[in-house]
């Protein structure tokens, strides 16, 4: 019988609740104790990235793992119903996502059991809120805890494990705590090695005048004025498809390059042999992979694009950075590079920038990564500082040592946002790295885990084991000769 088919019996997780039965239980969490240790694994970032490590490791009989997020409450965690104004998601539908090789987990048995398989055959790709429904329903089911209104905000090495220092919001108020572990997953997001990128000439505007596409923008109070928006990517694009949307007078969208990036040139190496063995690939390809991206720039999807342009009061500048900005009166008077204006509110989708001093948790170990810029020289006509600045991850995603035996304690930090482009090839957090490093993290730190308590994993497996059954369970068919053949003898 088809997943569809048990579905219509009127539980839409029928299919779910086999495969965890056939699966099995979950093992025993084999991780020896440790005195003082709060945690095996703490996961900062309770979105998508979160959740399936918290199933992986718990499948991976790894115990002691707690999942830690800023937001409030979950109905404002994550980025798909926070600062994600996309309608679409910009992945293949058919990418593996975090069901783990389990197809009953996956988006596609979700949304079959529930509208059917001619629904999920008519899409091209998942709507932005139809996967945060799947994602709630995906830590739901499993049974997934995940603190809310926690903060990392300093990661203090100790010995063999770290001092967490987090910030806790309760409803008396705000508590101080400092927690242990022995090992972090940094699943936190965009930003989560560094910082909105803010470009010089929008630096000086003040919040009443100015947002980054990752804050929580009042869109509805958008309505009836004139907006700009700085960015040719898609998360430009998006912001300024919902201030039309929300009736915005007029929305100008500045672009620095003179054509819009059309060509999505990372799809030439979407493949198995590339996907599977980027990490492997020697510094200057991946370098040379890294570099042919940024150069042809971040494309946004055509939906995206057709989604602006059916307004007649959307303007599209090309060629046109902005040279200065400031308020007078109460406006914003920019000049770009292909004139001046006056706008209510400015929007910067102008990306992220990799920066691990920015990042208070980050305060004391910073000065220990090593960055790509430390471990790869390019050419004089192949630099690029925004990539130098890329963590150098292992091959675990985990930091490496500036300096080989100061800083032992960074291969315990493994690092799951989009730091690690450079390293792994792909938007690290983003559906299309799952697949392939989720399974290396989790390897790793079972490995790490085991190793660190060798002696005692030793004594275990040499340990005394019952018989199953005694000399009575055979006893009466033992062979014995017959008193001719003992004679031969």
């Amino acid at each position: 019988m088809s997943y569809t088919k048990l579905s219509q019996a009127g539980d839409h997780d029928i299919g779910a609740r086999e495969t965890l039965r056939l699966i099995g239980p979950d093992p025993d969490n084999w991780v020896v104790a440790r005195e003082g240790i709060d945690h095996n694994v703490l996961i900062v970032g309770g979105g998508q990235t979160g959740a399936a490590f918290a199933f992986a490791l718990r499948r991976a009989g790894i115990g002691q793992v707690s999942v830690i997020d800023a937001a409030a409450d979950e109905a404002r965690a994550g980025s798909w119903t926070h600062y994600a104004r996309m309608n679409r998601l910009r992945t293949p539908k058919i990418l593996p996502g975090p069901e783990g090789g389990l197809p009953a987990l996956s988006f596609q048995a979700w949304h079959e059991a529930r509208h059917g398989e001619a629904s999920y055959a008519d899409i091209e790709r998942i709507g932005r809120t139809q996967w945060a429904e799947y994602l709630d329903w995906y830590r739901t089911f499993l049974g997934l805890q995940v603190r809310y209104g926690t903060t990392l905000t300093l990661i203090e090495p100790e010995g063999a494990h770290f001092r967490l220092h987090l910030m806790v919001r309760t409803a008396s108020g705000v508590e101080h705590r400092v927690e242990t572990a022995r090992k972090i997953i940094l699943g936190n997001g965009v930003w989560g090695n560094g910082r909105p990128n803010i470009a010089p000439p929008l630096q000086a505007l003040p919040a009443t005048h100015l947002a980054h596409t990752s804050d929580a923008i009042d869109f509805a109070a958008l309505a009836g004025k004139s907006v700009a928006v700085i960015g040719g990517a898609a998360s430009a694009f998006d912001a300024a498809a919902t201030a039309l949307e929300a009736g915005a007078r007029d929305v100008h969208l500045f672009v620095r390059r003179a054509d819009l990036p059309a060509v999505p040139v990372s799809r030439a190496r979407a493949y198995p042999g590339a996907y599977d063995n980027f990490p492997s690939l020697p510094d200057a390809v991946r370098w040379r992979q890294a570099l042919r991206f940024r150069r042809a720039g971040s494309t946004a999807p055509a939906d995206a694009v057709e989604r602006v342009a059916r307004h007649a009061n959307f303007h599209l500048h090309l060629g046109a950075p902005w040279h200065e900005a400031g308020v007078e009166g109460d406006r914003v008077h920019a000049r770009t590079g292909d004139g001046a204006f006056d706008f209510d509110f400015v929007i910067a989708g102008t990306g992220y920038a990799v920066d691990l001093h920015a990042r208070p948790e980050l305060a004391r170990i910073a000065d220990h990564v090593l960055l790509w810029r430390d471990r790869y020289t390019p050419s004089p006509d192949e630099r690029d500082d925004a990539l130098g600045a890329h963590p150098y991850l292992g091959d675990a995603l985990e930091y490496v040592e500036k300096q080989p035996g100061e800083a032992p304690f960074l291969r315990n930090i493994h690092v799951f946002n989009p730091a690690g482009f450079v390293s792994r090839g792909v938007p690290v957090g983003d559906v299309p790295c799952m697949k392939r490093d989720i399974p290396a993290v989790v390897r790793r730190i079972s490995q790490d885990l085991f190793i660190d308590d060798l002696d005692a994993h030793e004594a275990r497996m040499n340990g005394q084991v019952p018989a199953d059954f005694d000399n009575a369970a055979f006893a009466h068919r033992l062979y014995r000769k017959s008193g001719a053949e003992a004679s031969a003898d």
